[in-house]
């Protein structure tokens, strides 16, 4: 059951305040009367993929109620957008990426520094209220409608050519969108009759889309996270993914339909 938005910032600060403190400062010169951690100030700037949204802004209304002196701005895009974004040098602290080999470019262009598994997701197949096509799956049903998927090179959309791969089926999408959440807009709009995209994403449509399960397959995409290397604000930056990593943390993750790091 998902917390309510109190509770949850209010369990959030406190395990962001408890992860602050250990990070070795010491409560005389970096802690206030409220607890917050004054060595966390300033604009933390995330890149997170755009299935992340809704979570991580729920996390920022608990990062910055523990620090009042930061803020927190995202950029929420298709994770290899946000990627080329940074090589070209556009500024962010922190990156979170939708599948490990979207942030493995990151790595070997030396944009961050270590990361870290943070969730995992799964695909399904979403149609309007009604499925006014009849659509049942990835068959038959398919033809003549009007499928949207990712592009290959979005992370959904690789993982959305390995399930028709191991599937054996062959897909015929009208089009094929830069980020997920561009499917989702086009299925809740009507505009196409199909999508497939993150169980989250169908999660976050709520009664504006119906969800057709998928067969069960080995495709499951992994998110990591990381500090940039080029980070104006480190130690903000570093707060904000121990956030993420925390028991805490990871219960938001999972009210909004992701699952838990694989190695985990």
């Amino acid at each position: 059951m998902r917390l309510t938005r109190r509770a949850a910032v209010t369990t959030l600060a406190l395990v962001s305040s408890v992860a602050l403190a250990a990070c070795g400062s010491t409560a005389s010169d970096t802690s206030t009367a409220d607890g917050a951690d004054s060595a966390v100030s300033g604009e933390v700037t995330v890149f997170a993929a755009a299935s992340l949204q809704k979570a991580y802004e729920e996390l920022a209304l608990a990062f910055t109620e523990t620090n009042p002196a930061a803020s927190v701005s995202f950029d929420f895009q298709g994770s290899q957008d946000l990627v080329a974004a940074l090589a070209e040098g556009s500024s962010a602290d922190v990156l979170a990426t939708a599948s490990t080999s979207t942030m493995q470019a990151a790595a070997d262009q030396g944009l961050v520094e270590e990361q870290t598994e943070f969730a995992t997701n799964v695909l399904t197949l979403i149609v309007p209220v009604g499925n006014p096509a009849g659509v049942t799956g990835l068959d038959a049903s398919l033809e003549g409608a009007d499928l949207v998927i990712c592009a290959a090179a979005v992370p959904c959309g690789e993982a959305t050519a390995r399930l028709a791969a191991e599937l054996g089926v062959t897909l015929t999408p009208v089009s094929e969108e830069q980020k997920v959440t561009d499917v989702r807009g086009k299925v809740e709009s009507g505009e196409a009759d199909a999508g497939i995209v993150y169980t989250t994403d169908a999660a976050a449509a709520g009664a504006a889309v119906e969800s057709i399960a998928l067969p069960t397959s080995s495709v499951m995409n992994h998110y990591p996270i990381a500090v940039t290397s080029q980070a104006k604000n480190a130690t903000a930056a570093q707060a904000f993914v121990d956030l993420v990593l925390s028991e805490a943390g990871q219960e938001v993750l999972a009210s909004y339909g992701f699952g838990a790091p694989a190695a985990k």
